[in-house]
C-alpha cells in the first residue's frame, strides 16, 4: 500500500514535518569524498517536490558548506521546508572541549550562551532565512551546564529565531537533565537495524515525555541500502574506507538480508532501502528517519519510503530476517 508522505509533529512544538527527512552531512563533502553543489541542490529540490519537508543540516558539515547549499536550494521555497540545523561544534573560539580538526581548523564542543547566539546568526546567514524550525545541540559540552544552554535556546525561541529545540548525541543523564529543565522537543540519535542501543534507555524516556526522536544513519551510512556490494571500493576521505562495518563479510550479510526481505519489497513495489527506512519509522519511539542523498535519484528513492505502510506480517518477516542475517556486524 502506498499513499501520501507520512507527517509527524516535532515533540510538542506544533511544528510538523515529513517522517522521512533529508540528511545533508554528505552534501557538505567532509568525510564523504567531496561534494557536487549542482547535484546536491537538485537532490534537495527533488526531495521537496516529493513531499519531503524535513531538511537536516549542521555548520560542522563542511564548515558551513552544507548549510550554504541548503540555503541556495531553498531560495524561493523556504516556506516548503522544515529546516533542522545545529549548534555546539565551533571553530570561532577555543572555549569548551577540543573535539577534532577539520580543514586545519580545531573544532570544539562548546554550548555556552555566547557561542549559541553567535552560531545562530551565522547559520541564519548561510541558510538565507530569518528563522530555524528545529535547532539542535550537535554534541554535548561537558564544560557548560545544560541549564545555561537551554536558557540561551529559549531566548532564541522567544525571539522567533528558532521554533523548536533538540539535542543530539546525548547520554541518559543528559536527556534526563534536558527533560527536567523543560522545553526539549526532540533528540537526534544514531539508530538503524544494526544500531539499536537507544531502545534500552533513551526511547522510553522520550516516549514518556513527548519528545520526538530523529534517527540518523538510518541506512547505516548506506550499508543497509542494498546497493553497496562486496566489490565496492571507497576512496579519498570517505569515512567508510577503513570502517570495519563495511568489511566484505558484513556486506555479504546485508546481501543475505536483502534476499530474505525481497518478498516484502516486491509486495510494496519498493527497493530494499525503502523497506529499511519504512521499518525504521515503525519502531516504537522513532518519529523521523533522516536519510542522506547526494543526487535526485537517491532523494526520490528515500522519499518513496515515506509513503509505504508496512503491516504486522511485513514487520514480523523483516524482524526475522534481521535476527537471522544481521548479526555481529561490528566484527
Amino acid at each position: 500500500m502506498s499513499g501520501d508522505q507520512l507527517m509527524r509533529e516535532i515533540g510538542r512544538s506544533g511544528v510538523k514535518a515529513s517522517a522521512v527527512g533529508l540528511g545533508t552531512w554528505a552534501i557538505g563533502g567532509w568525510m564523504w569524498g567531496g561534494t557536487d553543489e549542482r547535484e546536491s541542490i537538485a537532490a534537495i529540490q527533488a526531495s521537496l517536490d516529493a513531499g519531503v519537508t524535513l531538511i537536516d543540516t549542521a555548520p560542522a558539515y563542511g564548515l558551513g558548506r552544507s548549510e550554504e547549499i541548503v540555503g541556495k536550494a531553498l531560495a524561493g521555497r523556504r516556506d516548503k521546508a522544515i529546516i533542522a540545523t545545529k549548534c555546539g561544534l565551533v571553530w570561532h573560539t577555543d572555549k569548551g572541549k577540543h573535539f577534532f580538526d577539520q580543514d586545519g581548523k580545531p573544532v570544539h564542543r562548546y554550548l555556552g550562551r555566547d557561542a549559541i547566539h553567535h552560531e545562530v546568526e551565522q547559520s541564519l546567514k548561510r541558510l538565507d532565512t530569518d528563522y530555524i524550525d528545529l535547532y539542535i545541540t550537535h554534541w554535548q559540552d561537558p564544560t557548560t551546564p545544560i541549564e545555561e544552554t537551554m536558557a540561551a535556546l529559549e531566548e532564541l525561541r522567544q525571539a522567533g529565531k528558532i521554533r523548536a529545540i533538540g539535542a543530539s548525541n546525548v547520554g541518559r543523564s543528559d536527556l534526563e537533565q534536558y527533560i527536567a529543565i523543560g522545553g526539549l522537543d526532540a533528540i537526534q540519535e544514531r539508530f538503524s537495524m544494526i544500531d539499536r542501543e537507544i531502545e534500552a534507555e533513551l526511547l522510553p524516556l522520550t516516549r514518556r515525555n513527548g519528545v520526538a526522536t530523529l534517527s540518523y544513519s538510518s541506512l547505516a551510512l548506506g550499508l543497509l541500502s542494498g546497493g553497496i556490494g562486496p566489490e565496492r571500493v571507497f576512496s579519498g576521505d570517505d569515512q567508510r574506507r577503513d570502517n570495519p562495518r563495511f568489511s566484505v563479510g558484513n556486506r555479504e550479510k546485508v546481501a543475505a538480508f536483502a534476499k530474505a526481505i525481497q518478498p516484502v519489497a516486491e509486495k510494496h513495489g519498493a527497493t530494499i532501502a525503502q523497506i529499511v527506512i519504512a521499518w525504521t519509522l515503525c519502531q516504537e519511539g522513532v518519529t523521523f528517519a533522516l536519510c542522506g542523498a547526494r543526487n535526485p535519484a537517491q532523494a526520490l528513492d528515500n522519499a518513496r519510503a515515506g509513503t509505504i505502510r508496512l503491516d504486522h506480517d511485513d514487520l514480523a518477516g523483516i524482524d526475522a530476517a534481521i535476527a537471522a542475517t544481521l548479526v555481529n556486524m561490528d566484527s
